[in-house]
């Protein structure tokens, strides 16, 4: 087979499609974490409790790792946590959290992380989030222990809005 010289339009056209390429791809994660995610009360459950009454985390990419914002309610009011953290296991602060003042981040695989909170440089939650292979689903596996000492056993399901 013998290839031909493209001409001025389809060289064009080419030059076009590789440039949609490469803006769609530089726009999108691969990661399948990002997003926005509401928990679903019904599925979840948190040991010594209370569950949250609701709860939504917005997860964007950011340089190397993620920037996470956790809001939720547990009917004695509201919190916030944020932190962002790159998958280099290094400590990064996060803010709004009784139970952590800094959190480290390991990949696993392209559906699953381990979030490790540590409180005056003792661990004291370790989470391991996996994602569904559809990108419905995100499940949150939380063991430790709290900020009164009492052993944490939670898993909270969260459905991708």
């Amino acid at each position: 087979m013998q290839l031909r010289p493209l001409g001025f339009v389809g060289a064009v056209l080419a030059v076009a499609l590789a440039f949609t390429a490469a803006t769609s791809a530089q726009g999108q994660s691969k990661d399948p974490w990002v997003g926005t995610w509401r928990l679903n009360t019904s599925k979840s459950t948190a040991s010594p409790g209370p569950k949250p009454l609701s709860a939504t985390v917005t997860i964007q990419a950011a340089d190397g790792g993620i920037k996470q914002v956790t809001e939720q309610s547990l009917g004695i009011g509201a919190s916030r946590s944020e932190f962002t953290a790159r998958f280099d296991g290094k400590e990064y602060t996060i803010r709004g959290n009784p139970n952590a003042d800094v959190v480290t981040l390991r990949r696993i695989d392209d559906l699953n992380y381990e979030v490790v909170g540590k409180m005056s440089g003792k661990v004291t939650i370790t989470s391991r989030v996996t994602h569904s292979a559809d990108g419905k689903t995100r499940t949150v596996v939380q063991t430790g222990v709290d900020a009164k000492g009492q052993k944490v056993m939670n898993t909270l399901v969260y459905d991708r809005r």
